[in-house]
């Protein structure tokens, strides 16, 4: 589907993808920050605050965003081959098998849903190359593949999908840390404003530039598996 193709965009119906309570799983997960809570490395409001915005620049930002700029580069190019290399690139980059596997459970639970939500999109070389095989469909190239063909525009694609990233982590937080609904929902306003800021940052990058360097964030999600008890899968 051409980009003149598109459907005209409404901004609720990308709301929509944004929404907490999208059943896609992102509840199940911490990503680690179980781990961080039961070792007492993060305990106060404001260490949380110092995690995510650690995250979002040395991870979200800096590798899943690419993905989606990717997306919305080779797409209406029939570059495909180039973004599932890029999302087999940083899938295997993620070194914690359980959050490796989340992702991409989040991904395909995406899939699902937004085929569902709209059947009209072109979703069979999506299809193809997830049952070939070939694309791990891991969330941020889902998210990138349905916010394109909804025709969102890129800028808003990457910064809704970094804030699902910090909003995640923050109901996690909700759940692990002594914080009530009230902190979490100011601590989430003021680091909305960071989604722009961060994708800015990053946005002239080639995709194929994506990293992480989180190494604390890596090894905690690693040792989440064999922690005493847990309330999330990751």
């Amino acid at each position: 589907m051409r980009a003149a193709e598109h459907p005209p965009f409404h901004w609720l119906a990308y709301q929509q993808l944004l929404d907490s309570a999208l059943p896609i799983g992102g509840f199940s997960h911490s990503f680690g920050l179980e781990t961080l809570v039961q070792q007492g490395r993060l305990t106060t409001i404001s260490e949380l605050e110092a995690y995510i915005r650690s995250m979002l620049a040395c991870s979200w930002a800096s590798s899943d965003a690419m993905v989606i700029k990717a997306a919305y580069l080779h797409i209406p190019q029939g570059e495909l081959e180039k973004l599932w290399e890029l999302d087999h690139m940083l899938h295997v980059q993620r070194v914690g098998s359980e959050s490796r596997s989340g992702v991409q459970k989040m991904g395909r639970r995406l899939l699902q849903l937004s085929r569902s939500l709209y059947p009209e999109l072109n979703w069979q070389p999506l299809d193809d190359e997830v049952s070939a095989g070939r694309c791990s469909s891991n969330h941020p190239v889902v998210h990138g593949w349905v916010s394109y063909h909804l025709g969102v525009p890129l800028n808003q694609a990457a910064e809704g999908y970094l804030y699902t990233c910090i909003m995640t982590c923050i109901n996690s937080a909700l759940r692990l840390m002594s914080i009530g609904q009230t902190q979490g929902q100011m601590l989430l306003a003021k680091l909305v404003p960071l989604t722009g800021s961060e994708w800015q940052r990053v946005s002239q990058l080639d995709p194929m530039e994506a990293c992480t360097n989180s190494p604390s964030a890596d090894l905690a999600m690693m040792q989440h598996e064999t922690l005493y008890s847990r309330l999330f899968m990751s």
